[in-house]
């Protein structure tokens, strides 16, 4: 049975088919979000810290991490900028992080100051990423995304999505990197542009949990992109594509719907042992509200003192699937 191990500094996350979907906190991303993006140039941290401790307290089993605030020479800004990220919000929750970036000296900046086994977000099929890559993973020891696309870009064509998740498993091996370190995003399609997005995605995790075995993730509101009530979709999604062998997303853990739904699935999948988180979490649910953990009153300071405050968030997944 494939099994990813991430880990923080003291606690161990395995991703699984036999184990409790992974759920990976999104928020902390300036991508979409001009107040967060202001807000991390200025050296503030305010919003970082509320969303690394609410997603924590909500359910999240991993935290995202991504720095990208400037399109304007990220490869001078943008590593210093990480590594500031990953240190305050690995000093704030014992999750296991994913270190989130398209810029490769970020990506080293930040597996250098990353405590545990943090998972690397991401790799693609071009092979300037491939080379430029590969190698830190397999010199850090650490997992990777495997997002399926290549310099053609993102294809609509499922078949041709497999292939380049099966070149970048194939030369990750070449690396000495086991497939089991190799998390494939099979790059989630908006419904509401490609009616059958869903049924591709299905299709696709079947193979790539039969033939390549591999673990998988997504930008999973990326489905419900440019529709309205999206949270109503993002829920059904969830036990749909968990079924169909998905073992983490990249989502909003502080939904208290799409947490149910994440829940409800580990429970009925078979994941959540004798049901009991599902019970101690809603041993107290009375009919019409939804049952969540409350949100945390966050008075951690910042690196200047501050307290923290609230922000909202576009995907950089979403964004890019929206270009493209």
């Amino acid at each position: 049975m494939t099994r990813t191990i991430v880990a923080s500094a003291t606690r161990e996350i395995v991703i699984g088919f036999d184990q409790p979907f992974c759920v990976i906190g999104e928020r902390i991303n300036p991508t979409g979000r001009k107040k967060l993006a202001a807000e991390m140039q200025a050296g503030n941290f305010e919003t970082v810290i509320k969303d690394a401790l609410e997603q924590a307290a909500c359910g999240a089993t991993m935290l995202d991490v991504n720095a990208g605030v400037t399109a304007v020479d990220p490869n001078a800004t943008e590593p210093g900028l990480l590594v500031q990220t990953l240190e305050i919000v690995q000093g704030l929750v014992d999750l296991p992080l994913s270190i989130d970036s398209s810029v490769t000296a970020a990506i080293e900046a930040g597996l250098r100051v990353a405590k545990g086994r943090p998972l690397v977000n991401s790799v693609t099929g071009e092979e300037e990423k491939l080379e430029a890559i590969l190698p830190l993973v397999k010199k850090y020891n650490v997992p990777v995304v495997a997002i399926s696309n290549d310099e053609t870009g993102i294809s609509m064509d499922p078949d041709v999505r497999f292939a380049v998740a099966k070149k970048i498993v194939e030369r990750a091996m070449d690396h000495g990197i086991k497939p089991e370190d190799v998390v494939v995003d099979p790059l989630v399609m908006p419904i509401g542009a490609l009616g059958d997005a869903g049924r591709q995605v299905f299709a696709l995790l079947r193979r790539l949990r039969e033939e390549l075995k591999v673990n998988t993730t997504c930008g999973l509101s990326n489905i419900s992109f440019g529709l309205p009530h999206r949270h109503g979709i993002n829920a059904g999604f969830i036990p749909m594509v968990i079924g169909a062998g998905m073992t983490s997303a990249i989502m909003n853990p502080v939904r208290p719907q799409e947490m149910e739904a994440v829940r409800a699935a580990n429970v009925l999948n078979g994941t959540d042992k004798d049901c009991m988180t599902w019970i101690k979490t809603y041993k107290d649910y009375k009919p019409g509200e939804h049952a969540a953990p409350a949100p945390v009153a966050v008075n951690a300071p910042n690196a200047d003192g501050a307290a923290a405050a609230g922000g909202r968030r576009r995907g950089g997944r979403e964004a890019r699937l929206a270009r493209g």
